[in-house]
């Protein structure tokens, strides 16, 4: 059984586990970020469950202008739940449940409660690879992005809602 909420502090030790699980190196969030992402925004912290297990989320803020390159935004510097800009921080699925529809269903409920909460456009940052996934998801590729994050090369799209 598929459920959706919001994320409570509790959550941060799984939510780390799938997030170095599924993410390289410095790219990954620390637990202590995790956490403070649920603590200061749970309402944009939107967590799958399979059979009550935790398999996958979808964190973000948001802001008045984006910057997809700011890392202080990274720690909610900046964020203002008011704002009609949505900027994912992170959207994964636990590696062994991939491939099962999971991020498709993940994503499609974090859009509609972006769309029920009136905001504008949704960001995000993915590598090369991940391009044609989001793509099919409805975000547009904008550019290259000038984050080095983790030592990685980037690459911003978006999504008007």
């Amino acid at each position: 059984m598929i459920m959706f909420r919001n994320a409570r502090p509790a959550d941060a030790e799984r939510c780390f586990e799938i997030e170095i699980s599924a993410y390289e190196g410095d790219e990954a969030a620390t637990k202590a970020k995790i956490l403070k992402r649920i603590e200061t925004y749970p309402e944009e912290f939107l967590i799958l469950e399979v059979d009550s297990e935790i398999v996958g989320f979808i964190n973000c803020g948001c802001a008045h202008e984006v910057e997809m390159s700011d890392e202080d935004f990274k720690e909610l510097i900046g964020q203002d739940p008011n704002a009609p800009n949505v900027v994912i921080m992170s959207v994964v699925v636990d590696p062994v449940q991939q491939g099962k529809r999971h991020s498709r269903a993940l994503m499609d409920e974090f859009v509609g409660r972006m769309r029920q909460m009136g905001k504008a456009t949704i960001h995000l940052m993915c590598k090369e690879h991940h391009v044609p996934l989001y793509e099919k998801f409805g975000y547009q590729y904008l550019r290259p992005s000038a984050s080095d994050h983790g030592g990685m090369t980037w690459h911003e799209m978006s999504m008007q809602l």
